[in-house]
């Protein structure tokens, strides 16, 4: 059975025509993709580099990515997100970058160590089997390539910034984006990587100053947090 959650598919792809507007549900993601594409590029530098985004939705890192250089190829199970991306990119213009409606594991069997960069962002705590995923990951890197992750912590902390203030105070998602209980510790998700054979590179914070409307990329992983990981040469 594919490692996907079919009422999480559901709730994408009923947002999906609002992927691109900046003051839809994915404001947020709007927000922080600079933040995040800027570190991924300083510690590998995408130019010319083959990139995998997986769990990619409507195409927002991946066409980035493309933007700064790299060959990109965006996966999803949500068919009407993919076309989003598919959309966007032509009307944009977006060179280097393709789209493909695929399961992370099937691809891992498919294409093994075939990409020198793979980002996961915002998709572990969507899934049944996050583990799968990542294993999956480490599989479809080259050796000495890098792979970038991002999720939320699992405490009290996260529970009050990620649901409470996010979904039913501020707003700033919508009531049921998250589940709690699929929240994943730093900790757990290092033991993941290690698991798949990958090397903790680094980790950053991703933090929102509601006063001033602002993200940014510091040491507290208290919340939102991403990985990154190479794959020994």
């Amino acid at each position: 059975m594919a490692n996907v959650d079919a009422k999480e598919l559901e709730k994408f792809s009923e947002l999906a025509h609002r992927w691109w507007d900046t003051e839809s549900e994915f404001k947020p993601l709007h927000q922080i993709n600079p933040l995040r594409l800027n570190w991924i590029d300083g510690l590998c530098g995408l130019a010319g580099k083959t990139a995998l985004d997986v769990g990619c939705g409507g195409g927002i890192l991946a066409d980035a990515m493309a933007r700064k250089g790299a060959n990109v190829l965006g996966i999803d199970l949500a068919t009407k997100s993919l076309r989003v991306a598919e959309l966007h990119a032509m009307e944009a213009g977006t060179e280097n970058v393709a789209y493909r409606e695929i399961a992370v594991e099937d691809l891992a069997r498919e294409r093994p160590a075939s990409f020198d960069v793979v980002t996961c962002m915002e998709m572990l705590e969507h899934v049944p089997d996050p583990a799968s995923v990542v294993a999956a990951l480490g599989q479809l890197v080259k050796p000495g390539g890098w792979v970038f992750l991002s999720t939320l912590n699992r405490n009290a902390k996260s529970f009050l910034f990620a649901i409470v203030g996010a979904e039913y105070v501020l707003r700033m998602l919508p009531a049921g984006t998250h589940e709690y209980a699929r929240f994943i510790r730093p900790s757990e998700l290092a033991q993941m990587c290690r698991d798949a054979g990958l090397e903790v590179q680094g980790a950053k914070g991703l933090t929102f100053n509601p006063l001033t409307q602002r993200y940014a990329l510091n040491a507290d992983t208290d919340v939102n947090y991403l990985l990154a990981c190479r794959r020994p040469a």
